[in-house]
This record gives C-alpha cells, sequence and structure tokens, in this order.
C-alpha cells in the first residue's frame, strides 16, 4: 500500500488521477489475491466518485476534498497488518465517501 500511496500523493486531484488509481487497484488484485475485498471496495469507492462527475464539471473543492480523503485513507491501509485491523480497515472503507 505505501507504493500506492506515493503514486497517489504526486499526482493531480483530477479524474484522471480516480482512472489510473483503479486501474493499479485492479493490478493489485491481481498481485495480491489475500486482499481482493479491500482492493475490491476501494475500486468501488473511486468508481462511484468517478460516476458522479464523469463528463461533469468537476468543482476544485470538491476534487480537493475528494483527493485527500482518498489520500488519507489509502494512508491508513496496512496489508500486514491483523486480521482484526484489516477487518477494522475494510469497515472504513466501505463507510468512506469520498
Amino acid at each position: 500500500m505505501n507504493d500506492l500511496h506515493s503514486w497517489l500523493s504526486q499526482q493531480h486531484h483530477g479524474l484522471r488521477t480516480f482512472h489510473t488509481f483503479q486501474q493499479k487497484i485492479e493490478t493489485l488484485i491481481r498481485e495480491e489475491p489475500g486482499q481482493r475485498a479491500l482492493c475490491r471496495l476501494l475500486s468501488s469507492l473511486v468508481g462511484g466518485y468517478i460516476e458522479a462527475f464523469d463528463e461533469e464539471p468537476l468543482p476544485v473543492a470538491v476534487a480537493d476534498r475528494a483527493y485527500q480523503r482518498l489520500l488519507d485513507l489509502v494512508a491508513s491501509l496496512d496489508f500486514r497488518a491483523s486480521a482484526e485491523h484489516r477487518l477494522a480497515d475494510l469497515d472504513r472503507v466501505a463507510a468512506c465517501h469520498l
């Protein structure tokens, strides 16, 4: 997750970043099959955001807030944490809105 966070922290706040993030998550699903549930939730979270603003004007304040929420969320995730911690991560991601 550190690599994903490092990449994300260097990106622009636009929709293209969210599209690319989704592609990176799909790669992680193949590379880290034990994290499939978390990755699917992240992909769904980002997908909902993309659908909401695809081909629509994206206000800068909304883009900044969504980007920061995603960045903070990714920073808080740990693939190597205990099962209890990973379950809490799943719950947080499932409850998150960008």
